[in-house]
């Protein structure tokens, strides 16, 4: 059976939080269509570098490639309320099968609030102190979550947070989308950012393989 491949982004649509551009030529004027785009670093679905916060010096372009793929945990937490802390109890049995250099994918259900910024951004579920030590801890490579960040945005808790993962050698990949689509508990994930030099984060194409190897 073909490995079954599902893509975890949002599409970046001109009016979204940092997004923008402009055309810059047309086949009919130029002999081909092209855009000029804006993007805001943590637009979309995005990953962030510890430069981000601070927590190291490494930008988006210095994060060795293998750090953007392997294997990962797909967490269910779908009842989550808004504003609440995602702790380790959250992970259930996953503490007694977790190995050293996987990742964590929390399905949360959250994307759903994607087109409603009040809540996508400023309920969102938050990522506790002591599930961020917990991953380090843990040497998890990779965690990835549905909201736009791992934190309260307009909090202290925001750099607390990130500079706990950050400078823990994790990478953060927030605003993931389609997670319901996983009908895998374990899967192949990968999440590919734009090579841009200083970067302080970027958007990213991230993705699922479910091929039979993970049950």
């Amino acid at each position: 059976m073909a490995p079954r491949i599902v893509d975890l982004s949002l599409t970046l649509r001109r009016g979204m939080r940092g997004v923008d551009w402009e055309t810059a030529c047309t086949f009919e004027r130029d002999g081909w269509n092209s855009r000029n785009l804006h993007l805001y670093s943590h637009a979309g679905t995005h990953m962030d570098a510890p430069v981000h916060f601070a927590a190291g010096p490494a930008s988006i372009d210095q994060i060795p490639l293998d750090f953007f793929m392997g294997p990962a945990w797909v967490v269910d937490i779908p009842a989550i309320a808004p504003r609440a802390l995602i702790e380790p109890a959250h992970l259930g049995e996953l503490p007694s099968k977790f190995q050293a250099g996987e990742s964590l994918i929390l399905r949360t259900g959250w994307s759903r609030f994607v087109k409603e910024p009040a809540v996508y951004r400023d309920g969102l579920p938050r990522v506790s102190e002591s599930l961020a030590r917990w991953c380090v801890d843990r040497r998890v490579k990779m965690i990835g979550v549905e909201p736009p960040s791992v934190a309260e945005i307009k909090a202290a808790e925001v750099s607390v947070i990130h500079r706990i993962l950050l400078s823990g050698g994790i990478v953060i990949v927030e605003g993931l989308s389609n997670l319901e689509a996983l009908q895998k508990s374990k899967v192949f994930f990968v999440a590919l950012p734009l090579k841009i030099e200083g970067g302080d984060g970027s958007p990213c194409r991230a993705l699922a393989i479910e091929d039979g190897s993970y049950i």
